[in-house]
């Protein structure tokens, strides 16, 4: 019998609007509730909201920062990471993820998601994310899109029991 619980991954912008805000945290309180842990970047905006709804519900939240500091992690961040890469830690946040929740972001974001996709993670993506179907084909059993926390959670937690 394995003790691991799931991790999820959230990825998004270091800074975000209240809407945003508001979907990322209910999306971390999922996760808590889920009893799931949390992987993220570690630092504001979607990062710092998910991490707080997964805090603030008991849950587990783990920060892989792209600096050297732990002092830079969010708040809301149990374990963090310091890993002196910058934007490559990305690669971490993703291998070490079951599964990723993506919200709107820059380039960052567009790295992770296509990292998660490339090793043939599930990506669930929620509106005002980079929509890669757009560009070309892209595998639906790997790409799914949510449109609120509940179905982000539902998607992600849908696709780590279809992988067991």
């Amino acid at each position: 019998m394995s003790v691991l619980k799931p991790v999820i991954g959230i990825i998004g912008a270091s800074q975000c609007n209240k809407d945003d805000y508001k979907i990322a945290y209910e999306t971390g309180a999922h996760i808590a509730k889920n009893g799931a842990v949390l992987v993220c970047g570690g630092l504001g905006g979607i990062m710092e909201a998910a991490s707080k709804g997964c805090f603030d519900n008991d849950g587990t939240v783990i920060g892989i920062l792209p600096g050297l500091k732990k002092t830079d992690a969010n708040p809301y961040v149990h374990i963090a990471i310091p890993t002196g890469l910058g934007i490559a830690r990305n690669v971490l946040v993703v291998h070490s993820s079951d599964v990723i929740i993506a919200f709107p972001g820059n380039y960052g974001t567009l790295s992770e998601i296509s990292i998660a996709l490339a090793t043939e993670k599930t990506v669930v993506y929620l509106p005002g994310t980079w929509d890669l179907k757009k560009i070309g084909y892209v595998e639906s059993a790997f790409f799914k899109e949510a449109f609120d926390a509940r179905g982000a959670i539902g998607l992600a937690l849908g696709a780590l029991q279809s992988r067991d």
